[in-house]
């Protein structure tokens, strides 16, 4: 499934996909395939451009299709989303499909390449910022600490009161 998101078209198939559909569009002619087939190829595309317009040609058809064509629509949304790093809501669209068929074995296996590139986003994002790296590994300290925090926080806020009201009275 890495090699789903990994795929690109060859620039000649992009190339004819967007003539016909271009052709079409002047002609006021452009079919659901058509335009499918040319969304299809820009969310293959290496250029994270073509990657955007391929996933708003694919929403708006995702609107009108029928229902196995709307599957097809969305499981390419969920790609496309995943290649320009829009991780959740590619997993929204893998989970929206997950719900109609459980059992569907290749949304399962993009699902887990997501999560997968998901985390190894952050893991590399954090590595490449040691100060982030720090701040992230103190706030998985602190996260053990949230009892304590908010106890805390309380006394703070009874604390300044008390000392708000002390001044006040003195005046």
């Amino acid at each position: 499934m890495e090699d789903v998101l990994d795929e690109s078209v060859s620039e000649e198939d992009l190339r004819k996909f967007e003539r016909r559909y271009h052709d079409s569009l002047a002609q006021g002619t452009v079919t659901h395939v058509i335009q499918f087939e040319y969304a299809w190829c820009l969310i293959r595309s290496k250029y994270p451009t073509d990657v955007k317009r391929g996933i708003f040609l694919l929403e708006d058809l995702s609107k009108g299709e029928n229902e196995s064509g709307k599957r097809d629509c969305i499981y390419y949304l969920a790609i496309g989303n995943a290649k320009i790093k829009e991780y959740s809501k590619a997993l929204g669209y893998t989970k929206v499909l997950l719900q109609v068929e459980p059992g569907n074995r290749q949304v399962q296996t993009l699902k887990h390449t997501i999560e997968k590139r998901m985390e190894r986003g952050i893991e590399t994002f954090l590595l490449e910022n040691p100060i982030l790296n720090c701040c992230f590994k103190f706030c998985l300290f602190l996260e053990g600490l949230k009892g304590m925090a908010i106890i805390g926080g309380a006394a703070l806020a009874l604390g300044s009161l008390i000392g708000f009201g002390v001044a006040l009275a003195r005046k």
